[in-house]
């Protein structure tokens, strides 16, 4: 493994069904009922070069997003814990959003996220979306954005809105790559890409986008046109990485997938790689750059 370039998963999700419920993980045969521990994801990353991780916000039911804020800074201050930061869950939608930042600020949070791809499209259009998340530039904190592939315009809309904030596209823009049936990339989420990798403050995370595969089909050539356009439209100094853990674990698992992003960057200079695995993500989430 000291030959392999060092990663930070940007994306890592924990499960604590004993702590507070995870509705949404009921209709998720692999993920239902079943805990996801840190312990068991140290197990997972085993070989795969993971050296450090990003925690990223995992919906428990409302309203517990502030104690798995909570629960996840007591692990990432635990001696020679991985977890370098942590992005909490928010409802940028609600009034009060400045009292909820401070309720749950401390030196790991490093940004917030609002799942949106299962909300009505309205929701991140409102007013009062744009000016609260406005305030993450006074907290230094950025946005995650997880949309489907027909909302990127949406995602567009607000990005340009707020452009002294910082965002990051998750899983993709997440393509529906079972749909495309091995066809590759479909024509609208490929201009839908090229378009939002124009606003100069967002950045794309290689992540999730196993989980949007039929069963048995992962692969190097399946997921090479989507994870290499999403690079081309972005620019190396754009890209950040992330594992997805447990989700990935619908279609496939998380060794396979590091496996896979590090075969289609083998190709490219060291540099590039260590900015898509590693260096991006210090700057982008502004954790430490000692690995």
């Amino acid at each position: 493994m000291s030959d392999l370039i060092p990663i930070i998963d940007t994306h890592q999700h924990l499960i604590y069904p004993d702590q507070w419920p995870y509705s949404w993980t009921d209709g998720v045969p692999a993920l239902a009922g079943q805990a996801f521990r840190f312990d068991d994801y140290l197990n997972a990353i085993k070989g795969t070069g993971i050296a450090r991780t990003v925690f990223m916000e995992t919906s428990p039911d409302d309203p517990h997003w502030k104690h798995e804020a909570k629960f996840v800074y007591g692990l990432a201050s635990q001696p020679g814990s991985l977890i370098s930061g942590a992005i909490a869950n928010c409802r940028p939608e609600h009034d009060g959003f400045a009292d909820y930042i401070e309720s749950i600020r401390a030196p790991r949070l490093v940004g917030l996220r609002r799942i949106l791809h299962v909300q009505p499209d309205e929701l991140s259009q409102s007013p009062l979306f744009a000016q609260n998340l406005a305030l993450l530039e006074t907290f230094n904190l950025s946005f995650d954005l997880c949309v489907r592939a027909r909302q990127i315009p949406l995602a567009i809309a607000l990005v340009k809105t707020l452009p002294r904030v910082q965002f990051i596209l998750d899983h993709c823009g997440n393509p529906d790559i079972a749909a495309d049936n091995g066809n590759g990339p479909a024509t609208q989420w490929r201009e839908a890409i090229q378009s939002i990798a124009r606003l100069p403050n967002i950045a794309c995370k290689i992540s999730g986008i196993v989980a949007n595969c039929n069963p048995g089909t992962v692969s190097v050539d399946l997921l090479r046109p989507y994870v290499e356009h999403c690079i081309e439209s972005f620019g190396w100094d754009r890209v950040i990485w992330g594992s997805d853990w447990p989700v990935c674990l619908t279609t496939s698992d998380l060794p396979t997938w590091a496996g896979i992003t590090r075969k289609i960057a083998s190709a490219e200079d060291p540099e590039n790689q260590r900015r898509l695995f590693c260096e991006n993500a210090c700057r982008i989430y502004r954790v430490s750059k000692a690995i």
